[in-house]
């Protein structure tokens, strides 16, 4: 299913209606302004890129992914008792240790956990548990605890990195508005899909081979300079500035089908076209399983985890000579309740899991933090995995070894404390 377009199927009302936020194609805020033009949306000047020399993909898992599914601590009893009907079998896990083990599902990605390329970082998230879909997501990708600005994690790295600032620096593949993590003063890129990178009407064919339309374009806005006028001139030079990954072969079809395989494809082909994007957002939905969440016999996650699997592996296997500069990390607003309920599935908990893939990543490994140690699973109401990494902790360490910036600046008030599961820079 394509991401954050199921919302008649969620199980929150709250999460049904921000999923129909879909329905607006593409949007790119500005100090929360949209311009669109045809179905790309941008607005910046259109200073040139040079290729990039680190890129990061963060992967938004939406609706509160179960990271007790997807990275099993075996080794914790109270995770059994808990779940006595969806709970996955030790001996089903993959690549387990003595505590932890990786959900059968994941099997596409074993390869890369054993070759190291892969890690796992638990008990992550928001210092204080907010369990409001939207509530939760807002303040995880603004990353700013007690801001009234609603700029995004994502848009004040790209600031940080440089200078003079292109909006094909951060690129949302996204079915809907452009997430709070791009949102800000610099104005950034969102696409469904790379076929949406176009002006509408710009035709290169027969029916307008001299190319007026875009020639109109530029009459009526390039001596304009207000939001908008440049809002249009710089979609026109994003536009042009995409084609070497509109022209990169689309090996969708090795992705799976699914929506997350889609956009993943969509954004290696960008990464080969080499086109100077440092950042792309991904989101996979249909995390929020209150019903049906299931055991290895069926039900929700095991499609999801096969998905999401599938289509990271497919990811990397695709980016050809540029795979030694991209760094993939997810993320979900929060976790899941340690106790199943009464539908086999779960409500809606508190800490979670990060997966963090590729270049800089010290993988084959679960790291958690070793001096709060972990916390002991319950099988009451109110049981939740407490959090015991800050989850901007977990992106700081991956924007300081992978860009060299101050993470003070991209995670402001942020007591900055690492894990060790990157390679300094």
């Amino acid at each position: 299913m394509d991401p954050m377009t199921t919302g008649d199927d969620a199980c929150c009302p709250e999460f049904a209606r921000m999923s129909r936020r879909g329905v607006l194609r593409g949007a790119l805020a500005l100090g929360g302004a949209t311009f669109m033009v045809g179905n790309a949306t941008v607005s910046a000047s259109a200073a040139s890129l040079s290729p990039a020399t680190a890129v990061l993909v963060v992967l938004s898992l939406r609706g509160g992914a179960d990271g007790l599914s997807l990275v099993v601590p075996h080794g914790d009893p109270g995770y059994y008792a808990a779940r006595p009907n969806i709970a996955v079998p030790k001996t089903e896990l993959i690549g387990a240790g003595d505590f932890f083990g990786l959900h059968p599902k994941l099997q596409p990605l074993l390869g890369m956990w054993d070759g190291g390329q892969l890690a796992a970082i638990h008990a992550t998230g928001l210092t204080t548990a907010n369990r409001s879909h939207f509530s939760a997501m807002e303040e995880v990708e603004e990353a700013h605890p007690g801001s009234s600005q609603r700029v995004g994690w994502l848009n004040r790295l790209v600031g940080a990195t440089s200078t003079h600032h292109n909006p094909l620096q951060a690129v949302g593949v996204v079915n809907g508005p452009p997430p709070t993590e791009i949102s800000g003063p610099i104005p950034l890129m969102t696409i469904g899909s790379l076929a949406d990178a176009t002006i509408a009407a710009d035709d290169t064919g027969d029916t307008d081979p001299a190319g007026k339309r875009r020639r109109s374009l530029h009459t009526l806005w390039d001596h304009d300079h207000s939001p908008m006028g440049t809002a249009v001139r710089s979609t026109m030079q994003a536009t042009l500035d995409l084609a070497p990954a509109i022209a990169a072969a689309d090996n969708s079809a090795t992705y799976g089908g699914s929506g997350v395989g889609n956009a993943l494809s969509a954004a290696a082909r960008i990464i080969r076209g080499n086109v100077g994007v440092e950042v792309l957002t991904v989101d996979q939905g249909d995390w929020d399983m209150h019903v049906d969440l299931g055991n290895l016999q069926g039900g929700q996650m095991i499609a999801n985890a096969h998905d999401l699997a599938t289509a990271i592996a497919a990811f990397f296997g695709d980016l050809g000579d540029q795979a030694s500069k991209v760094t993939l990390v997810t993320i979900s607003e929060f976790g899941r309740r340690t106790l199943e309920n009464g539908n086999r599935g779960l409500d809606h908990g508190w800490g979670n899991v990060m997966l963090v893939a590729g270049a800089g990543v010290k993988g084959k490994q679960v790291y958690f933090n070793q001096t709060a140690k972990w916390k002991a699973l319950g099988d009451d109401l109110e049981s939740d995995l407490h959090v015991t990494t800050d989850y901007r902790n977990v992106l700081a360490e991956i924007v300081s070894a992978r860009f060299g910036v101050s993470t003070t600046s991209v995670f402001p008030g942020l007591k900055q404390s690492t894990l060790g599961f990157m390679t300094p820079a």
